[in-house]
């Protein structure tokens, strides 16, 4: 949930290239671009990217130790390199699941530890329920059970509790017979082929939730001038894909299956004032989930890049392979 925003400071990381980079043929006209990271017989992993719909980024790959993990980046169905761009068709959560499955397999993996925040956590917990025995360890960064109970709760209690004039904005974006239920008037406009539409939805949308993402955000209003300018990116529109279709699980399926996560060792990085995926949910998998530990940020929000959160993410990748090789 959410994008993984590109700051400034993650253009002043050393990024250097990937080891190995590829388009695989996922079938159903989709090709997923994958790259790989570190030693050849490193500990293996696997990085899921937000959104859904945002991609990975150069500094993603630093999160691992280069001399300790051999890791695989790749850009889910629609997103990132992937192509087509932003392609919805034949672009579920099983998809996103299989594909995982065919990467796994091609680098010869019977393992491997899987890393994910926000969205990415989604499909982290819903890959290693179906398929448990084929992951090693867990890192999550804002848990985000894929509900509608947690998108409603992001977008329409805490929305205009902590911010009640950009409430106003969002809501004002829609037509006044549309506002009493605006998660589903908003998903509507953004997957309308009407670029009159869907692009002004689509804005609002991003920068509302942008601003909910960012733990002290430069501006708080939605920029009305640029609702309709082009062009734009697909994380709004495969959110509005994923969360109409219920991100294509059952009600509360990740908590009701948590224990098929049972022998799989999990840390939980988790930004005090995170208000898109707040600390509750967290500490709710956890109850539901033995062996996994909560790692509190203070003074941290939702984003990798709010203060101390790609380092505790950094560590608790660490931590985790040092528990896995002894």
């Amino acid at each position: 949930m959410a994008p993984e925003a590109d700051s400034g400071k993650t253009r002043r990381i050393d990024a250097s290239g990937p080891v190995t980079s590829e388009w695989l043929d996922a079938g159903d006209g989709h090709e997923i671009y994958v790259e790989s990271v570190g030693r050849k017989d490193g500990i293996p992993a696997v990085y899921l990217h937000g959104g859904p719909g945002s991609g990975c980024q150069a500094d993603h790959r630093r999160l691992f130790d280069p001399e300790r993990f051999h890791a695989v980046l790749f850009d889910q169905r629609g997103a990132g390199r992937s192509r087509p761009r932003g392609g919805r068709e034949h672009n579920t959560l099983p998809h996103l699941i299989a594909d995982m499955e065919m990467i796994r397999e091609k680098f010869g993996f019977a393992r491997w530890m899987v890393i994910g925040g926000s969205w990415g956590a989604t499909l982290a917990l819903a890959y290693a329920q179906a398929h448990p025995d084929r992951v090693s360890g867990l890192v999550l960064r804002a848990a985000f059970l894929g509900t509608r109970a947690e998108i409603k709760a992001a977008f329409t209690e805490t929305l205009p509790r902590f911010y009640p004039d950009l409430n106003r904005d969002f809501l004002d974006a829609l037509p006044p017979d549309e506002r009493a239920q605006p998660l589903d008037a908003y998903w509507r406009r953004i997957l309308d082929p009407d670029p009159a539409r869907h692009i002004p939805a689509a804005r609002a949308w991003g920068e509302t939730e942008q601003i909910l993402s960012t733990h002290a955000p430069p501006r708080t209003r939605i920029e009305r001038a640029t609702l309709n300018a082009p062009p734009l990116p697909t994380t709004p529109f495969m959110e509005a894909h994923y969360f109409q279709n219920d991100c294509f699980m059952r009600p509360n399926q990740l908590l009701d299956e948590a224990a098929r996560l049972a022998g799989i060792p999990g840390i939980i990085v988790q930004g005090r004032y995170d208000l898109l995926c707040p600390p509750a949910t967290s500490h709710a998998l956890a109850d539901a989930w033995p062996g996994s530990e909560i790692r509190i940020v203070e003074g941290a929000g939702h984003l990798l890049y709010d203060h101390g959160v790609r380092d505790a993410v950094m560590k608790a990748i660490a931590d985790m392979a040092t528990g896995i090789t002894k």
